[in-house]
């Protein structure tokens, strides 16, 4: 009798033990899967900023409007064919 009480006690104690095991991989997997949310919503931040372009200066990039008038217009080429284009099935 007394070793069927040992044997009940030493299963008893793998299946806690084995219970805690699985909670520890389980807690590892959702602390694995919070440190790539942040690291995500830290590169969307990043990129929110730069389409944003609060921290840019583009002042000296900008076209002055007057030098726009003497730019004549490019006019598109209506006559102009392709002698092998892609459309041909010759």
């Amino acid at each position: 009798m007394p070793g069927k009480i040992m044997i009940a006690a030493l299963c008893c104690t793998a299946l806690t033990m084995g219970a805690e095991d699985n909670n520890r991989t389980k807690q590892a997997l959702i602390q694995k899967q919070i440190e790539k949310q942040k690291a995500l919503e830290k590169k969307y931040a990043k990129e929110q900023r730069f389409y944003q372009g609060d921290e840019y200066d583009f002042k000296g990039k900008e076209v002055d409007p007057d030098i726009l008038k003497d730019v004549k217009p490019v006019e598109p080429d209506y006559e102009h064919t392709n002698d092998w284009g892609v459309a041909d099935n010759e």
